[in-house]
């Protein structure tokens, strides 16, 4: 304990360009806006509970392989923990961390009543069988199955992970308990109670956000430029999106490289040889770029869908769209931003450009509760009201305060937040 006898174990590892670290300081911007509910801030700094749990599977040839797992309960001020689960081998208990605060966030940001948690494990799903996932993945379900829950702690799919394994984290929590419980996950397959316009959602929220943004900025989206870091279910789908609204992708990067066409990709061609190649790359009708130069391609709007830290100082000044939207977590750090916002270039945060997925994912919750199910275009109409409604919120805090959109987001969840955690108070 220091002297306010305030642990500091919530800043290990926790250097500016770390992904905690960063959200420290994202925190500690906004502090100055919260007034009197600045008092209960330490909250946001602290996860509520972190496990930590040894993941040991029998692999195809016989061997024992042993996987380490997080599952991170950020904030159940405003309601069950909610956020995704991924799979990669360069998962810290760390970066979780990060993760399920940015969720607790996100989630108040769009004013869903769910608190903020995420999960990982530490393995290179490429390199096993889907056996061998399948064996991981019920393992660590019966490992966290403790505290997670319909109405404890929700999770969903994130990076390498997809319907087919939450449906078996489904189906093994509802062995344990004895009971089918289709409401422990979302992200799921439809037929087990899964909805309608899931696994674009996320995408489909970048665009709302986008196309709004755009609008505010007298940015038309005819012809506009579009270039997309990942190129998975987010990037993908945002990118077909915007091409509809009249826009053109000029690059892509994914994991196996860049390419480039100033002219625009064809994304009925493009997106068929992503999926039977696995990437991008090798595409007939583009030129492949070096890496680096990605962040120096000539565009209007830049959209990381990748991973976390993707923007710092030196990347920021060779972008030069002027527009960007975050359909990754975290990928923009704060040097990163800062170099941004004296270049006078406008970041919509991912805790309300890629809320699109975790909105639609509240949507299946509901309607696994009730049994009762709504139709794609019910589910999109709902969506975009709610992102709609919930960016006009920001942008005006955001221009009230003068302060970015980003600390004006934070803002705004960090309120009701605080405002939920100062009216329960604290127990015992």
């Amino acid at each position: 304990m220091n002297a306010s006898g305030t642990s500091s174990l919530s800043y290990v590892q926790s250097s500016p360009g770390s992904p905690w670290g960063s959200y420290l300081m994202q925190i500690d911007r906004v502090a100055p806006h919260l007034g009197r509910l600045g008092h209960w801030i330490e909250t946001l700094k602290h996860p509520k509970r972190t496990l930590i749990v040894d993941v040991p599977v029998e692999l195809d040839d016989g061997s024992v392989a042993h996987f380490e797992g997080y599952r991170v309960q950020h904030s159940l001020t405003r309601g069950p923990g909610k956020g995704g689960l991924r799979y990669h081998p360069d998962v810290t208990l760390e970066e979780v961390m990060a993760l399920a605060a940015w969720m607790t966030v996100k989630n108040a940001a769009v004013n869903l009543p769910f608190g903020g948690a995420k999960g990982g494990i530490r393995i290179d799903p490429h390199r096993h069988s889907e056996k061998e996932l399948e064996r991981v993945t019920r393992r660590y379900t019966s490992e966290i199955g403790i505290i997670i829950g319909p109405q404890q702690d929700i999770p969903a799919p994130d990076v390498n992970t997809d319907a087919r394994v939450m449906a078996w984290m489904m189906d093994t929590y509802s062995m344990n308990i004895g009971a089918t419980t289709t409401g422990v996950v979302t992200g799921k397959p439809v037929h087990l109670g899964g909805s309608l316009g899931r696994v674009k959602a996320t995408g489909r929220g970048v665009y709302v956000t986008g196309r709004e943004a755009a609008r505010r900025l007298g940015m038309p989206l005819q012809d506009a430029r579009v270039a997309i870091q990942g190129f998975g279910n987010v990037g993908s789908a945002a990118a077909e999106l915007f091409v509809g609204g009249g826009a053109r992708i000029v690059a892509v990067q994914d994991h196996g490289g860049t390419i480039v066409n100033p002219a625009g990709l064809d994304l009925a061609e493009l997106i068929p040889h992503a999926h039977r190649h696995g990437t991008v790359v090798g595409f007939a009708g583009a030129e492949v770029l070096a890496s680096e130069d990605f962040w120096s391609v000539p565009c209007d709007i830049l959209i990381p869908a990748a991973l976390e830290g993707q923007i710092g100082a030196e990347r920021a000044a060779r972008i030069q769209a002027r527009l960007i939207l975050e359909g990754a977590n975290g990928p923009t750090l704060q040097a990163g931003e800062d170099v941004l916002a004296d270049r006078g270039i406008l970041v919509v945060p991912d805790v309300i450009c890629n809320a699109g997925g975790v909105t639609v994912s509240y949507f299946e919750w509901v309607q696994d509760f009730s049994s009762f199910f709504w139709s794609e275009d019910d589910i999109n109409v709902k969506l975009e009201r709610i992102l709609v409604d919930a960016l006009k919120h920001i942008w005006h805090t955001a221009e009230t305060l003068r302060i970015s959109l980003r600390t004006a987001a934070f803002v705004v969840a960090c309120t009701r937040i605080l405002t939920a955690r100062e009216a329960r108070g604290l127990y015992p």
